[in-house]
């Protein structure tokens, strides 16, 4: 599905518009449409962890977000290999409304949420 980027990606401040494709529970990707060479992968963080955070007013307008059921969020992986090497953004969530095809990146304050990282390793995560 093709989403509208309302606020600038941190660091993709070009993409606009994203196509969002799922690979499997865990993992999605967002392709660039203006360039299709830049994909970034994302992971869903409630496969991970306990994730909770409050979506501010701005982001809940912005995205004309009216309840949870239409909304997916995803946290940047940079990927590694082996994968449990690979490093995860809990502060900077991406949030899809399925609704009406927006997105937004929301940059979360390590002092509201200390246990969130800017580069969490996915080990810490994973079950034998």
């Amino acid at each position: 599905m093709k989403y509208q980027i309302k606020l600038p990606l941190l660091g993709f401040e070009e993409m606009t518009e994203v196509e969002l494709i799922e690979m499997d529970e865990m993992f999605s990707k967002i392709r660039s449409i203006q360039n299709p060479a830049i994909e970034i992968t994302l992971v869903n963080p409630y496969v991970l962890r306990e994730y909770s955070f409050d979506v501010p007013k701005y982001i809940s307008l912005l995205l004309e977000i009216q309840g949870q059921p239409s909304v997916k969020v995803y946290c940047v992986v940079v990927v590694q290999n082996p994968i449990e090497e690979s490093r995860v953004n809990f502060l900077a969530p991406i949030i899809f409304n399925q609704e009406n095809a927006t997105a937004a990146q929301i940059a979360l304050s390590v002092k509201d949420y200390p246990d969130f990282k800017v580069a969490d390793e996915i080990k810490h995560y994973m079950k034998d």
